[in-house]
């Protein structure tokens, strides 16, 4: 795992990134609790880091309409370099076409990430029946991240039935262009990226878009 990588996933606990692509908004990524009550070096940071916007990540219950226009052009990636499966046979992006796709990247051990699982889980949940496709790509920041029952128990701790896909070698990630965790993309009916939110927050806002994607 590259110095890089480990940065962003500390440096995000602290602040939030503004908008990212489509009706994004950006907050944390993991910062060890064991260094939770050092500062931070902002030299040490500064070649590492974005300089974006800082922007408080919001749960505003009160938002009904969201943007979903896919101006950025971008579309869901094919998988690629996955070792495993679980909760699923191999699925392609063709397999998913026609469906409302969500795409979490996480790994088990951030926090950031566990925050986040009880809302993925819950649309999961919610919609799958109506047409929503959630797709967990499992990509590991450390050693024990990459062992199959390690994630499977985790799995199995935070009730992720919708399929995982193992993700060990950076091939599904690097196709994103992805950097942080945990990241979520929506994708309309026909592959488009509509939605792209970086870090934790905005729940209220991302099961809006997909409640307006969905119809």
């Amino acid at each position: 795992m590259s110095k890089n990588l480990l940065y962003r996933r500390r440096f995000f606990t602290y602040i939030g990134l503004g908008t990212l692509g489509i009706g994004s908004a950006a907050c944390a990524a993991q910062f060890s609790s064991s260094n939770s009550s050092q500062a931070i070096n902002s030299k040490d940071l500064a070649s590492t880091a974005p300089k974006p916007d800082v922007s408080q990540s919001t749960n505003n219950s009160e938002v009904t309409t969201v943007a979903v226009n896919n101006t950025s052009g971008q579309k869901l990636q094919e998988f690629q370099g996955i070792s495993q499966w679980l909760n699923t046979n191999p699925l392609s992006i063709q397999d998913l076409k026609g469906n409302i796709v969500l795409i979490q990247f996480w790994t088990f051990s951030c926090i950031n990430c566990q925050r986040t699982l009880p809302y993925v889980t819950g649309w999961h949940d919610r919609y799958a029946a109506k047409g929503l496709k959630v797709i967990g790509i499992h990509t590991p920041e450390f050693a024990f991240e990459r062992d199959v029952n390690n994630i499977k128990d985790a799995m199995q701790k935070h009730g992720i039935n919708y399929p995982v896909p193992i993700d060990n070698e950076f091939k599904t990630w690097n196709a994103y262009g992805n950097e942080y965790w945990p990241h979520i993309y929506l994708a309309d009916r026909q592959g488009n990226i509509v939605y792209d939110r970086i870090g934790e927050g905005s729940y209220n806002l991302t099961e809006q878009t997909i409640k307006q994607l969905l119809g």
